[in-house]
């Protein structure tokens, strides 16, 4: 067998088989219905999503540039937001996994405008992908997929052996995260998004220091889900997180110590945007709201999807955003028509 081309059609085709894959042999390995492709386990609530104004916490020039879109003025939206755990299996909250938080924010009277009723946004607790271009994501679901890992593997030529070992020494890398409580984690887009006509971004969620956490309980294996409902239903104070973007600067981000051209850092999945270059700038703030979890019915039947529900200046951009988009349509609607 050659190496793995590169035709978009077909890289899609074969990503969805592979999640589709996964999805159906992991419901089977554990006698339970459908779920996400990925993100399996996880827990939903209201939240606030507060734009801030930029206008007062930066210079002009910075000020306009942030405020594009929903940033454009102040506001608040209503949210529904997911923390989950990112594995496709649904396993204790003590295995080592990246966590997600994702959150879809009712847009209101902004819709007004041809956005859209929603604008969702997907983030994990890592600042980049495992995988880090299409080819890498196409060899990583072939061989996830497969009945058989090791034959599927041997099946490859040498050179894509080699991406699929430095994928999934990247996802091994990722998984060693200390175990905390959902409220205490900082999230990252992972992928850019455009903001307004010029400008392309990425986000971060970062915890406030004030969130209110207790000890995990080490012998629960749904500890993170039960530490998150104690907090929302116990708790006095809600947690927040700052919301921030970070600019696409290619005139100081460097990687390895030269510059690159945009297409590099849009492309490359697995090379982080280095902070210390191009800060993130916070422009928003998202709140739990007390006593506001959903039922798991109501969880299960939550979707996020960060192509269809985004406005016109926000738009993901990469090819690595074009194909997740099909595995996660895909995933979510075998999900959905086997209810």
């Amino acid at each position: 067998m050659g190496s793995v081309e590169r035709h978009p059609a077909k890289d899609e085709a074969e990503i969805v088989r592979g999640f589709l894959s996964v999805q159906a042999r992991t419901a089977a390995e554990e006698n339970r219905s459908l779920r996400r492709g990925t993100h399996a386990k996880g827990v939903c609530a209201r939240a606030v999503f507060e734009v801030l104004d930029v206008a007062t916490n930066y210079n002009p020039v910075l000020a306009k540039r942030l405020a594009r879109g929903i940033y454009e003025k102040p506001g608040s939206y209503s949210a529904t937001v997911r923390f989950a755990n990112s594995s496709a299996n649904v396993n204790s909250d003590w295995q080592p996994d990246v966590r997600s938080l994702s959150f879809a924010i009712e847009l209101g009277p902004y819709a007004m405008a041809g956005t859209g009723a929603r604008h969702d946004f997907s983030m994990q607790s890592a600042p980049t992908l495992p995988f880090n271009d299409v080819r890498a994501f196409v060899i990583y679901a072939r061989v996830a997929g497969a009945p058989n890992e090791t034959i599927a593997l041997g099946s490859l030529p040498f050179q894509d052996q080699l991406v699929f070992a430095r994928t999934k020494m990247a996802v091994l890398q990722q998984q060693r995260q200390a175990v905390q409580a959902y409220q205490q984690l900082r999230y990252w887009s992972n992928v850019p998004f455009r903001h307004g006509s010029e400008d392309v971004v990425k986000y971060s969620a970062a915890p406030v220091a004030a969130n209110p956490v207790r000890a995990l309980e080490r012998r629960n294996p749904n500890a993170l889900r039960d530490e998150l409902l104690r907090h929302l239903n116990e708790d006095a104070s809600m947690s927040a997180f700052d919301f921030g973007l970070q600019f696409l600067d290619i005139r100081h981000m460097t990687y390895r110590g030269k510059r690159q051209d945009a297409a590099f850092w849009i492309e490359n999945a697995a090379i982080e945007w280095p902070e210390q270059q191009a800060p993130f700038h916070r422009v928003a703030r998202l709140t739990l709201l007390r006593q506001s979890a959903l039922s798991a019915p109501a969880s299960e039947a939550m979707h996020i999807d960060v192509t269809g529900n985004s406005t016109a200046d926000s738009a993901p951009i990469g090819s690595i955003n074009r194909a997740r988009w099909y595995a996660e349509e895909a995933s979510r609607k075998a999900r959905l028509d086997s209810v």
